[in-house]
C-alpha cells in the first residue's frame, strides 16, 4: 500500500518524503521490522520506541512515524504526529483494509468473569450457526486454529492482522475481551462494537491505573465509545446492573442497554438456581420469555456469566432455545472453577482468581459444595499491585479452614516478601499459623501453613485432603508456566494436582499392601 493511503484519516503535524512509496509492512517493535516496512515508535511505560530507530532503519525501514522529529539525515519519509499509538491503530485498520467490515464485534470488559463469559458467548454462537473467533486472556482461537495469547487484548497492529485472518476464514462474530490496559492505552480504537458487555469491576491493576477512579474509567470507554462509528440504534450496551458500578455506565453510554442479574427489575434474570459439583440449573427470563437452562460450569458466580452471554446473544437475535442449547454445549472452561478429575474421588478446582475479590467468589462458589473442610492454596504475582495482597490474606483467612501461602508468579521480587504481606492480611483474619502436618498427616485444627515452593504446597494440600473437602487452588487458572525472576518455567496446577494424587493413589496402595503383607513392600 502506498504511504499516501495508509496515512489517510491520520493528522500529520509534519511529512517530509515520498508519499508514493510502497509500503510492504507495519512494525512498532524495531526487531520485527524488515525492508520495506513502516515502523511506529511508541512511547511505552519503561521503553520508548524513539530510542530504537537506528535499529529499524538498519533492518530496513523506508518510513517513520513518530512523535519528535529526531531524524532528519535518513532517507527514509518521516511522518510526525501528536500521538503514535493512536496513529498506529489507524495505519492497522488502513493497512489490513478494515478487516472488521461484514463481521459483528462483541467486546467484553469487566474485572472478573470475561473469560468464562466468552466461552459461554462462543458456545451459543455455534448452536446458532455462527462462525465465532475469541480474542482472549487464554487463546486467541477461529476456525480450529488456536494463537497463543500474550496478553489479553493485542495491540491494534496485531489486533487488526487477526482479524484480517478472521474476515478471510469466514468468521461471522468475533467475540473479544477488552482489557483496561487495551482500553486506555487505545489499542481497540478503530473497533465497531456491536455489542459492548459490562461484567463487573472491584481491585485490580493498580499498579498501572492508579486509583480505582482511573480504572473504572478506562472500562467505561468501551460504553463510552459505542455508537461512535456507526448508527447508535444498532449498538447494544449489556450492563451488570446489580454492580455498583452499573447504573453509572448506563448513564455513560448513547448505546441500547439491557441489564442482567438476579434482582427482579433486570431485563435478563436468572430464577430457582440450583447448584451441585456438577454444574447448575435455573430458569433463564429475558425479555423474549423464559427457559430452564442447564450448564456445566459450577459455582454461583458463573450464573452471571451465563446471564451476561445470554444477554448478548438476546441483542444479536439469537432464538432463546437457541441460546439454552448453546449454554448446555459448554462443558467447562479451562482454569476458571475446572475440577481436577481423580480416582481419589477428590474435590480438587483449580481457578484464575488473582485478585480479593476474585478469590471471595471463587471461596464462595465452592462453599456450598464443600462437606467437610475448605483447603485453599493460593499466593500473589510478583511486579503487580502490592495492595491487594494483604486483601487476599485476608479473604483466604476469614472463610478457609486450612490455608497454604505459596507463590504465584514472583517475577522479579522475592516470594518470601510477597508472603510476609500476604501473611499480614492472614494474621488480621484470626487464622494461626501451622508449622505442619503431623505424623498421622492431620493437623491439630484450622490455620495456615507457608510453603513458598508451589508445586510443595499442593502436594502437601492433597496430601492432607479427605474426601469431604474440598481444595481450591487459586491464582493461576490455565497459565502452564511460572515466572521466576525473568525465567519463565513450565507449571501447570492441574499437571501438578493430577501427579500428587496419583503419588498419592500409588503410596495408600504399597501401604494396605504393606498392611495385608505383614510389612512386606511387594512390587
Amino acid at each position: 500500500m502506498q504511504l499516501g493511503k495508509l496515512l489517510d484519516g491520520i493528522a500529520v503535524s509534519d511529512f517530509r518524503g515520498n508519499s508514493e512509496i510502497e509500503i510492504k509492512g507495519l512494525a512498532y517493535d524495531s526487531r520485527s521490522v524488515k525492508p520495506g516496512y513502516l515502523f511506529v515508535a511508541l512511547k511505552g511505560q519503561t521503553e520508548d520506541g524513539h530510542d530504537f530507530i537506528k535499529n529499524a532503519l538498519q533492518n530496513g525501514a523506508v518510513a517513520l512515524v513518530l512523535e519528535q522529529s529526531r531524524w532528519t539525515d535518513t532517507k527514509a519519509a518521516i511522518v510526525q504526529v501528536s500521538n503514535s499509538r493512536q496513529a498506529l491503530s489507524r495505519l492497522a485498520v488502513n493497512f489490513y483494509n478494515r478487516p472488521f467490515k461484514g463481521m459483528t464485534l462483541i467486546g467484553i470488559t469487566g474485572t472478573n468473569g470475561k473469560t468464562t463469559t466468552s466461552y459461554v458467548l462462543e458456545s451459543i454462537l455455534s448452536a446458532a450457526g455462527a462462525v465465532p473467533g475469541v480474542i482472549g486472556t487464554i487463546n486467541y482461537r477461529f476456525l480450529g486454529q488456536t494463537l497463543e495469547a500474550p496478553v489479553t487484548t493485542p495491540e491494534s497492529l496485531d489486533l487488526m492482522s487477526i482479524l484480517r485472518k478472521m474476515a478471510d476464514g469466514g468468521v461471522t462474530d468475533v467475540v473479544m475481551e477488552v482489557s483496561s490496559h487495551a482500553l486506555h492505552l487505545g489499542r481497540v480504537r478503530g473497533c465497531p462494537f456491536h455489542v459492548g458487555v459490562f461484567t463487573n469491576i472491584s481491585r485490580d491493576h493498580l499498579d498501572y491505573h492508579n486509583s480505582m477512579e482511573d480504572y473504572f474509567e478506562a472500562k467505561s470507554l468501551l460504553f463510552r465509545g459505542l455508537g461512535e462509528k456507526g448508527p447508535h440504534h444498532l449498538t447494544w450496551a449489556v450492563i451488570n446492573a446489580d454492580d455498583p458500578k452499573g447504573e453509572e455506565l448506563i448513564r455513560l453510554t448513547e448505546a441500547n442497554v439491557v441489564t442482567y442479574g438476579l434482582e427482579k427489575d433486570r431485563d435478563v434474570r436468572a430464577e430457582r438456581v440450583q447448584l451441585t459439583r456438577s454444574g447448575m440449573t435455573a430458569s433463564l427470563v429475558t425479555t423474549a420469555g423464559k427457559i430452564d437452562i442447564h450448564s456445566s460450569l459450577i459455582g454461583d458466580f458463573n450464573i452471571y456469566n451465563i446471564l451476561a452471554a445470554s444477554a448478548a446473544a438476546l441483542c444479536l437475535g439469537i432464538d432463546l432455545n437457541v441460546v439454552a442449547s448453546g449454554i448446555a454445549r459448554l462443558e467447562g472452561v479451562p482454569g476458571r472453577l475446572e475440577l481436577v478429575k481423580n480416582r481419589q474421588s477428590l474435590a480438587i478446582v483449580v481457578d484464575y482468581a488473582h485478585t480479593p475479590d476474585a478469590l471471595l467468589k471463587a471461596i464462595s462458589s465452592v462453599k456450598p459444595l464443600t462437606k467437610g473442610r475448605l483447603i485453599t492454596v493460593f499466593g500473589c504475582g510478583g511486579d503487580r499491585d502490592k495492595g491487594k495482597r494483604r486483601e487476599m490474606g485476608r479473604v483466604a483467612g476469614e472463610h478457609s479452614d486450612l490455608a497454604f501461602v505459596t507463590s504465584d508468579n514472583p517475577r522479579t521480587e522475592d516470594p518470601a516478601a510477597i508472603a510476609a504481606q500476604i501473611e499480614e492480611g492472614v494474621h488480621e483474619s484470626g487464622l494461626k499459623k501451622l508449622e505442619g502436618a503431623s505424623d498421622d498427616g492431620d493437623l491439630a485444627g484450622p490455620g495456615y501453613i507457608l510453603e513458598l515452593d508451589r508445586g510443595k504446597a499442593i502436594r502437601s494440600a492433597i496430601g492432607l485432603a479427605y474426601e469431604s473437602d474440598l481444595i481450591l487452588i487459586a491464582g493461576k487458572g490455565h497459565e502452564d508456566y511460572q515466572i521466576i525472576g525473568k525465567e519463565r518455567k513450565h507449571f501447570d496446577d492441574r499437571e501438578v494436582a493430577s501427579e500428587a494424587v496419583r503419588e498419592l493413589e500409588i503410596a495408600t496402595h504399597n501401604r494396605n499392601i504393606s498392611i495385608s503383607s505383614g510389612g512386606v513392600i511387594y512390587p
